[in-house]
């Protein structure tokens, strides 16, 4: 079965070693679990915080997490000092899975009380106690996506040579958009289709996910021939280097000083400008035409519907452009993307089109530059894997520049009124992107050649 299916996909994503394809498909499995949970997540944060909080502090939530996602970041450094990468693995997932018990009880008593609108007037314990809350869960969401995923894909890069990464782990992802595929209909969306009235059956189905995703990662460790599990070493590498006492802000300082982690950094924070920019628009939309748990279902049509395209984009052989044509083609073809993008969020600004627009600039982002990113930082030490990775995955998805711009619309509003304000800070906002998508071209060339040239030397960049 396993050398048929190698077979099958063979066309696709070249060709494997028996054990070799054995591994990229349980990394895809793993990968699949931990993606539906967290694609299920997110339509469930924003659907939840719209309706308890409202769509207008989304920007200020966004900002929140930022900041706080910065004491997590360090103290995940200081578990990977301590533990083994998958050890920290285990001891964040089962973190994560008592927190969801948390969530499920306070949002399962919650439901059908009165929301921070009606609250605020009154103000008091209850009002800032139900604001405190649902910051808290989104922000719990956001650092699922940013600390568990970024130590997924440390670990993958740990045990991956540059040429089986071409072909693996473009399987990876696409074995994992089934995930994430499933993961926001059945999570975000399954409670509305059974008539629930709370979000608790979605949070059952995380914690259950959360625990398969343990068994999947020991199993994976337990069964996989150590001759697949070996790192990447350039002949500049230090192998012997002492280990020395590392600090809290260690894979900081190690992002900050070198420019081709600053280079990773500015193609992942880039797009998420661009996105945040003009999902503020699409939840505002989508408020205004949704609520409860529909507005979660729809939320998680959305999801799905991004992580469906991204699946037929790898099938189609969006993995075989970095494949034939190299990491730097892959990387220069998402700021033309995204400035198509751009101008179509310009043209017409529909909750219908921008949920295509939305769901497809985010698919090509999985299919396309999202394995090419990962592949960066093979030619890499340890420690900007596990540390300086994580540090890139939460400011760079996360940096909020967007949030920033995005907190003008309210004033905006309050003096061209409600559609002009939105369009004004639509078309200002499109300048601003075409900017930085000239500046994203050239990142993206530079990044490219830089990580041939380690790869063909056998050396690590930073």
């Amino acid at each position: 079965m396993i050398t048929y299916f190698a077979r099958l996909v063979r066309p696709i994503f070249g060709e494997f070693e028996e054990e070799e394809f054995k591994k990229f498909l349980r990394l895809g499995v793993l990968f699949g679990c931990m993606l539906g949970i967290y694609c299920g997540l997110r339509p469930l944060k924003n659907g939840i915080f719209c309706t308890f909080v409202g769509a207008h502090q989304l920007p200020w939530a966004k900002m929140t997490s930022l900041f706080l996602l910065v004491p997590l970041v360090m103290f995940y450094t200081k578990l990977l000092d301590r533990y083994k990468r998958e050890n920290t693995f285990y001891i964040l997932s089962y973190a994560y899975g008592i927190l969801a018990v948390v969530f499920a009880i306070y949002f399962y008593f919650a439901t059908g009380t009165a929301t921070t609108t009606d609250l605020e007037a009154a103000g008091g314990l209850a009002y800032w106690g139900t604001l405190v809350i649902n910051y808290l869960f989104y922000i719990w969401t956001e650092s699922y996506g940013t600390l568990l995923l970024a130590l997924f894909w440390a670990i993958s890069t740990d045990i991956t040579s540059p040429d089986s990464a071409k072909r693996g782990f473009s399987f990876v992802v696409a074995v994992g958009q089934i995930g994430g595929i499933v993961g926001p209909s059945l999570i975000a969306g399954l409670p509305d289709v059974l008539g629930h009235s709370t979000s608790t059956l979605s949070f059952v189905l995380v914690i259950i996910t959360i625990l398969v995703s343990i068994f999947l990662l020991k199993n994976f460790f337990k069964v996989t021939p150590p001759e697949l599990l070996i790192s990447y070493r350039g002949e500049n590498e230090l192998v012997d280097e002492k280990k020395q006492e590392a600090g809290f802000l260690e894979g900081f300082w190690l992002l900050v000083s070198n420019k081709y982690l600053l280079g990773i950094f500015a193609v992942v924070a880039i797009p998420d400008f661009i996105v945040t920019i003009v999902d503020l628009h699409f939840n505002a939309l989508a408020a205004q035409q949704y609520s409860g748990t529909a507005l979660l279902r729809f939320h998680g049509y959305y999801g799905s519907a991004a992580n469906i395209l991204a699946f037929l984009f790898l099938i189609l052989g969006a993995g075989k452009i970095t494949k034939i044509f190299g990491i730097g083609v892959s990387l220069l073809l998402m700021p033309i993307v995204y400035g198509f993008a751009v101008l179509g969020f310009i043209s017409l600004n529909s909750l219908s089109f921008l949920f295509i627009l939305l769901a497809s600039s985010k698919a090509i982002n999985y299919a396309l530059n999202g394995p090419a990113i990962k592949q960066l930082y093979i030619p890499t030490t340890h420690d900007v894997r596990f540390k300086s990775q994580a540090w890139i995955e939460t400011f760079g998805s996360r940096i909020s520049i967007g949030s920033f711009f995005n907190m003008s619309l309210g004033p905006m509003q309050a003096q061209l009124g409600a559609v002009a304000g939105r369009a004004r800070h639509a078309v200002v906002a499109s300048y601003i992107s075409f900017a930085i998508i000239g500046v994203w071209v050239f990142i993206a060339l530079y990044l490219g050649r830089t990580h041939k040239k380690a790869v063909a030397e056998k050396k690590v960049v930073c």
